[in-house]
C-alpha cells in the first residue's frame, strides 16, 4: 500500500521570498513574519494538495490575510473616532465638542500632505460611501490600485492623527 505524501512541502520554498515581499509592502520585517506564519497555518490547515502553482496560492492567500486584517484594523478606528467624535449638540458637552473638532483639523491636515488621488479615494469610500468598484472606475484605476490607495491612507492617518 502505498502513502499519498502531501505535496505542502513544496510550499516552504518560498518561505523567504514571502516574507520579502511583504516586508516591503508592510515596512515592518516582524509584521512581514507574522503575516507568513499566519499564511503557512492557513495552507497547511487547507486542502491545499491539488494547487499547482504555490507560490501564487501563497501570495494570493496573505494578500487575503492582509486585506482582512488593514479592514479589522479599520473597522477597529472608526470605532475608536465615533467614541471620540459626538458633537455638542448631542452631548451638550463643549470639551467633547472640541476634542472631536481637533480631531477632525487633525484628519483634514494629514490628508492634505496625501497625493490627490489618495485623499480622493479616502473621502469617496469614507464619507460618500461609494465601493472601492465604484471608486475605480471614477478614477479609471484596478480595484487593487483603489485597496492600495485606502490601505497607504488609514495608515499615514494612523502615524499622523493624534485623538485629542
Amino acid at each position: 500500500m502505498t502513502h499519498k505524501v502531501p505535496r505542502k512541502t513544496g510550499f516552504f520554498e518560498h518561505y523567504e521570498e514571502l516574507i520579502g515581499t511583504w516586508t516591503r509592502r508592510l515596512r515592518n520585517r516582524q509584521q512581514a513574519q507574522d503575516l507568513a506564519h499566519d499564511t503557512f497555518v492557513r495552507v497547511l490547515e487547507s486542502d491545499s494538495d491539488a494547487v499547482v502553482q504555490p507560490r501564487a496560492y501563497l501570495h494570493q492567500t496573505a494578500r487575503n490575510i492582509a486585506v482582512d486584517g488593514f479592514r479589522r484594523e479599520e473597522l477597529r478606528d472608526a470605532k475608536e473616532l465615533a467614541a471620540v467624535a459626538p458633537c455638542s449638540s448631542e452631548t451638550g458637552d463643549p470639551e467633547q465638542y472640541m476634542r472631536a473638532f481637533q480631531l477632525a483639523e487633525s484628519v483634514e491636515r494629514a490628508l492634505q500632505e496625501l497625493p490627490l488621488n489618495c485623499r480622493k479615494v479616502f473621502v469617496w469610500q469614507k464619507i460618500e460611501g461609494l465601493t472601492q468598484a465604484e471608486i475605480a472606475d471614477r478614477l479609471g484605476l484596478s480595484r487593487n490600485m483603489v485597496e492600495k490607495y485606502m490601505i497607504r491612507t488609514l495608515r499615514h492617518l494612523r502615524e499622523r492623527v493624534e485623538a485629542p
